[in-house]
């Protein structure tokens, strides 16, 4: 089942805004990015600036639209002061609090709404296999995640279809941590970090896409789903797997010290991000049988080198 009709996709200018948005228009759709500036690198996709907090010119695409995707939210791949704290917390709840706004204010708004969420809502438990009926966690990413979907079920219109994404690691050709990791490989240092058993759930960007064009599409999905391949990973194993793809034969591991010096100066960024994790799986998209492309570590590491 295909979509067809104008998509507006709110924080679509970032990593998987852009790769949704080109993915649609490759199917036909008329895509509406929302975002603070037009993206460089898609000028073909239709652009209304909007700031994420107030409403304003960019609401009338929504009149009419076949679905709203809200991806908007700060990346949490920088080093966790309480300002980038704030900053993570509010821009996710913010926005998806004036879209609830904008909704509400056309004479005909989009049937469905597809909600980006995250998967470290689960927390990061050592060896969980996590799935939709699981616990949350505890720390700054569950409670973003809580905040998040509350706004959501608060902005969302009762009539509107609602699918909510718990995603983990996307993984992408050119954006997103993937080729940083990739790089490190290249570097002969691409071992396992701390101990190497925390959990790594990932997605191959292509089936990413087909999730969300899925949600957007399928009138029987609704409700949370984990967006993640069935097969998760110890980062030990990740490193591993991304090495024999890449042709490198070694990889020098990262002790957790050298990981807690070496984040947040090197790469400006929280050394949490690769020392902890967790095992996540989707029990509801194997219920209703959704297929990937990439299931496989090895065959989705395999094609994003070539």
């Amino acid at each position: 089942m295909q979509p067809s009709g104008r998509i507006v996709i709110a924080g679509g200018s970032g990593f998987l805004g852009l790769n949704l948005a080109q993915y649609l228009d490759d199917l036909g759709c008329e895509v509406i990015i929302l975002s603070r500036s037009a993206p460089k690198s898609a000028p073909h996709i239709q652009h209304a600036a909007w700031d994420g907090r107030s409403l304003g010119d960019w609401v009338k695409h929504l009149d009419g639209a076949t679905a709203l995707v809200n991806l908007a939210g700060r990346t949490v791949d920088c080093i966790k002061t309480p300002e980038h704290c704030d900053e993570i917390l509010r821009s996710r709840v913010e926005s998806t609090m004036i879209l609830g706004e904008a909704v509400r204010s056309v004479e005909k708004p989009p049937p469905v709404w597809v909600q980006m969420s995250t998967a470290h809502i689960y927390g990061d438990p050592p060896s969980v296999m996590c799935d939709e009926t699981s616990a949350f966690g505890y720390g700054l990413a569950p409670t973003v995640g809580k905040a998040w979907e509350k706004a959501y079920a608060e902005s969302v219109l009762p009539e509107m279809r609602q699918v909510i994404l718990r995603t983990s690691f996307v993984l992408g050709k050119t954006a997103g941590a993937f080729p940083q990791l990739a790089t490190l490989v290249r570097w002969g240092l691409g071992g396992k970090a701390g101990h190497g058993r925390q959990g790594l759930s990932w997605i191959h960007e292509d089936d990413m896409n087909r999730l969300m064009v899925r949600g957007i599409a399928d009138p029987s999905m609704s409700g949370v789903y984990i967006s993640t391949a069935p097969n998760p990973v110890s980062n030990a194993e990740f490193m591993r797997t991304l090495r024999k793809a890449m042709g490198v034969p070694i990889g020098l591991p990262a002790f957790a010290w050298m990981v807690k010096l070496g984040a947040p100066l090197l790469l400006r960024t929280d050394p949490e991000l690769g020392l902890l994790g967790r095992y996540c799986v989707s029990k509801r998209l194997q219920e209703d049988g959704f297929e990937f492309a990439f299931p496989e570590l090895a065959a989705a590491l395999e094609d994003l080198q070539t």
